[in-house]
């Protein structure tokens, strides 16, 4: 399974998220420390989950990476977090 499916099934599991974005950016930090050259070690992801109503922003990213905890570090090197409640999207 790849990084990207393991990081799907945890956010979803973890947040039951109503849209679910998951960009692996990997290629634009070739040379970077971090990278590797299979890819898969820098992510972007855009998460709109009812759960976020209420949370500030770090409290959202923190729901984030604690449902990645296993991921982050190795293989995650970099992850770019938005997170946003349905509402929020809407307007976005």
């Amino acid at each position: 399974m790849s990084v990207a499916e393991t990081m799907r099934r945890k956010l979803e599991a973890a947040l039951a998220p109503t849209k679910l974005e998951i960009e692996d950016q990997s290629h634009l930090h070739k040379g970077h420390a971090g990278h590797r050259p299979g890819g898969e070690s820098h992510f972007r992801v855009v998460v709109v989950a009812p759960g976020f109503v209420g949370k500030s922003r770090v409290e959202r990213q923190r729901m984030v990476t604690a449902a990645l905890k296993e991921e982050m570090g190795h293989p995650i090197h970099a992850l770019g977090i938005k997170a946003m409640t349905p509402e929020e999207a809407e307007a976005d």
